[in-house]
This record gives structure tokens, sequence and C-alpha cells, in this order.
């Protein structure tokens, strides 16, 4: 699935962020702690989340390319923007709780 996220506050730019990146960002636990104390997103959070990815990718804690995907396509896009950022962290919530009700397999009786 592929999440189009709005990038600016007109809502004439966009981002797509896909569940691989979602999965990313959850494996690195990248979103925590970026909100300052009124939990608010500013550019500063944008910037705090770049250098976290960045500080991973030059340590080498990733094993394949899903880090560098993350920061191609999403985090160094030129639209991304505290506004974006914002729907970022709202698609990734809301993207958790579905991954979390997954329906049951097992037959109703």
């Amino acid at each position: 699935m592929i999440y189009t996220l709005q990038a600016n506050n007109s809502g004439t730019r966009y981002i797509e962020v896909t569940e691989d990146h979602l999965a990313t960002l959850q494996r690195y636990q990248l979103l925590d702690r970026l909100a300052d104390s009124n939990g608010i997103i500013d550019e500063t959070a944008v910037d705090r989340l770049r250098l976290k990815a960045r500080s991973l990718l030059e340590a080498g804690v990733c094993k394949d390319n899903s880090l560098l995907n993350l920061c191609l396509d999403v985090l160094y896009h030129a639209n991304m923007k505290s506004v974006a950022l914002q729907h970022l962290i709202e698609a990734y919530n809301q993207w958790l709780t579905t991954d979390d009700e997954q329906p049951s397999t097992e037959p109703d009786k």
C-alpha cells in the first residue's frame, strides 16, 4: 500500500510513502522522541530525523538498502518539511494500528 502525504499547507506538494518505508521507520525507531516537550513538530524535528538516519547509515548498522531507500525517497525528499513529517507520523501511527488489527486466519465456529 502506498500512502500519499501532503507536504505543504496549501496541498500542492506530496510525498509517497510505502509500507516498506514505514517498516524501516519502525525497525530503526526513527520517529521516537522527535517532538519537543510540547509535542510540536517543527523543522528541528526534521533535522533530528535526518541526522538520526544519517548516523545509522554511517555506523553501518543497516545491512540492507531499506534505510538508504527511506532516506532517498522520503527523509531527504525536497518537499520534506515539518508539515510532511507531521503527516508521516500520522500515517505511521495509522499503519501501526492496521498492522495490529490483522484478521484471524482461523475459521468462525
